[in-house]
């Protein structure tokens, strides 16, 4: 099974699970790191994720995935919040932070600069534009490594 279906059926898995505990699904990753293959699962709320509902989520989690069984290779199950400075990776998470202050980092310079820093003003399926210093600038999706909700502005 590919690492994109083992992300979908986890969330598919998820979601219920996370209404049950009055949380929403963020985002899963399935991602290997120094040899070891991690499940990770986020969850958010508005008023923000405790311990309590990181375990009782993990535990009901942990038993449907033991139940289904569909993940041939060894790893770890962990549920988190996504954080503050969390990354912005599907359309909802766009969506839910337009008006809110983001960085941008390209994976190559755009007029010799790789990091950019403003507010989140649109999106789309190709493009993503921010406002920096009072001016848009549109950054092609597909050349951005990674777009992140500012920790401070």
């Amino acid at each position: 099974m590919k690492k994109s279906e083992i992300e979908e059926k986890t969330e598919a898995m998820l979601t219920p699970i996370a209404e049950a505990h009055g949380v929403s699904v963020y985002d899963v990753e399935f991602i290997k790191e120094a040899g070891e293959w991690y499940l990770r699962a986020y969850i958010d709320k508005p008023e923000g994720v405790d311990i309590n509902d990181c375990v009782d989520v993990s535990h009901a989690l942990s038993d449907a995935l033991d139940e289904d069984d569909f993940i041939d290779e060894a790893y770890t199950l962990e549920v988190s919040s996504p954080g503050l400075g969390r990354q912005l990776k599907k359309d909802r998470h766009f969506a839910n932070s337009i008006g809110m202050d983001v960085e941008l980092k390209l994976f190559k310079a755009k007029d010799g600069v790789k990091e950019f820093t403003g507010t989140l003003k649109a999106f789309d399926d190709e493009t993503v534009t921010i406002t920096i210093n009072g001016t848009d600038e549109t950054f092609i999706r597909k050349e951005i490594s990674v777009i992140k909700l500012a920790l401070d502005f």
